[in-house]
């Protein structure tokens, strides 16, 4: 990004949304609502998604915790749409129920602060009584609240089991309680700790330490309706006076069973066992205070494709020189290009068999090349592959993980992964998708074809902590998924933009878990 276009935003704008009154698309439960923001800064059709809240389980309600921060430009119409939709249990967005949508400027919401209006269907007409409201808040504090939390004895919930606790922090508005943060849910446990989790200071008590914030902890169920254990009220600077010396500790407070029950003590003992504010840099930040960003791409050569001299496959080049691969290479790489010094760029192939011996191998330089896997610019890894393709014969099966494995030995990596089909060492993929979480790294997956992607989409944590299958948590979301199919007729501009747009968040947010400054501080331009 020039420094002319930083300087050109105006600000930061945070965006909150919740939902009330929301179609119910489900027979036996309520349905499962998740929100996706797109972007339109063009004249144009076509929409750049910019994320995803969570997915909110039984819930026609929803307060999603998830915020967006925005750059918001003064001088241009900024035209945002919310959808919203019920996700099913693979989590697809593709098999999603459609419960409605909302298309707004992000000026209207900014001078209304609190934007609510209704949900309307594809074709304009209302759907059903569900409104969705946008609450904005310039963003001009960039410190957060990092917090490590865990509880002792809270009471048991479940008649089976103990209880599956999660919290919920909110500040305190002018209109009542607004959500801060909702932490992950630690199941069976009366003793829980939950990961380490930071919120933006202007988001947990609008950057006054002395402003009041509340507590709530929560019993998860299912059917959506969670049980109440308890809350406290407190302040951001006593949390962080009690927290110097040994941990803060709060009573977990419920008040109607302190009406019924004598002797009431509580309903078990939330502790904060750190509580830190500390500056959260920003992606702008690490790029121009020397951060480099190191791309790896790994094209799928699995027999799926089908075979490349035949019009039907997809990595047939035609007359024009164009197929899907070559169309997502050219889109992302000449945009994350510019943040690479040496544009040297490692090419690798996974599912063929390769010359001489024509083994299948999961992980093979495509200029054939084991001590320099390397291709010069976007032209090189373009040449490259094209020259590869006659002398490999497609096979099989598709796995990620020894690619995945490969480049997370290697600064800041990004593996560009394009495939055709359905992943075919799954549990192997998340164990090393889990693994990479801890490591400067981000995945983006692009798929071609026609292809069935929610094993994909599952990968891409947006709605929720991907686990192992041994149930070790990710530490962060690395991974961005976009089907090539949604920008066939957009072109690849809109296509880099909605690949690249989590990337900014992931490689800040690894630096920044890790406390690390930015190698030099950026020189204001």
């Amino acid at each position: 990004m020039k420094a002319q276009e930083v300087t050109d935003c105006v600000t930061k704008v945070a965006i909150s949304i919740s939902c009330e009154n929301l179609l119910d698309m489900d027979a036996f439960s309520k349905s499962d609502p998740l929100c996706v923001l797109f972007m339109n800064n063009s004249s144009g059709p076509h929409w750049t998604e910019v994320g995803r809240t969570e997915k909110i389980n039984n819930c026609l309600n929803p307060k999603f915790s998830k915020t967006f921060v925005i750059d918001y430009y003064f001088e241009m119409v900024q035209k945002l749409k919310f959808e919203v939709h019920d996700i099913d249990s693979d989590n697809s967005l593709q098999d999603a129920d459609f419960l409605g949508e909302l298309e707004c400027t992000l000026g209207q919401i900014v001078s209304s602060r609190k934007f609510t209006r209704p949900l309307v269907k594809k074709d304009k007409r209302p759907a059903g009584r569900g409104t969705i409201t946008i609450c904005a808040e310039e963003r001009t504090d960039n410190r957060v609240v990092v917090f490590e939390a865990a509880a002792r004895k809270l009471d048991k919930k479940d008649f089976f089991g103990k209880s599956d606790p999660f919290l919920e922090f909110y500040r305190q508005t002018e209109t009542g309680w607004q959500l801060a943060h909702r932490t992950e849910v630690v199941k069976n446990n009366l003793n829980p700790t939950w990961r380490p989790f930071s919120i933006p200071l202007q988001s947990l008590c609008g950057g006054d330490v002395e402003k009041s914030i509340k507590v709530d902890c929560y019993d998860y169920n299912n059917s959506g309706s969670h049980d109440f254990i308890g809350c406290f009220e407190t302040t951001l600077a006593q949390i962080l006076q009690a927290s110097q010396t040994y941990a803060a500790e709060f009573d977990c407070l419920n008040s109607k069973k302190k009406q019924k029950k004598k002797g009431y003590k509580n309903s078990g003992v939330i502790v904060i066992k750190k509580c830190q504010i500390v500056k959260e840099y920003t992606f702008l930040d690490y790029i121009m205070g020397g951060c480099q960003i190191n791309v790896t791409i790994a094209i799928d050569f699995t027999g799926s494709n089908g075979d490349p001299r035949t019009p039907q496959s997809l990595h047939y080049i035609n007359p024009q020189g164009y197929n899907e691969y070559l169309a997502a290479i050219w889109a992302v790489g000449n945009v994350i290009q510019d943040y690479d010094s040496d544009k040297m760029f490692p090419a690798f192939g996974f599912g063929a068999q390769i010359p001489p011996t024509m083994q299948v191998s999961h992980e093979f330089p495509i200029n054939f090349n084991p001590s320099n896997p390397f291709c010069a610019g976007i032209e090189g890894v373009v040449q490259a592959y094209q020259q590869c393709l006659p002398q490999v014969k497609l096979f099989g099966p598709t796995n990620f993980s020894p690619i995945i494995n490969h480049v997370a030995c290697f600064q800041y990596f990004v593996l560009l992964i394009i495939t055709d089909g359905v992943i075919t060492d799954m549990d192997q993929t998340r164990s090393a998708i889990v693994n990479a979480s801890r490591l400067p790294m981000s995945i983006i997956i692009i798929g071609v074809g026609g292809a069935d992607f929610s094993a994909m989409e599952f990968l891409d944590g947006d709605d929720g902590i991907l686990r192992s299958v041994t149930g070790e948590a990710a530490m962060r979301d690395i991974v961005q998924f976009v089907p090539f199919r949604q920008f066939q007729n957009a072109g690849t501009v809109a296509l880099a933009q909605s690949v690249l747009a989590e990337l900014p968040d992931q490689v800040a947010s690894f630096f920044n878990l890790l406390q690390l400054k930015p190698p030099s501080e950026p020189i204001p331009s």
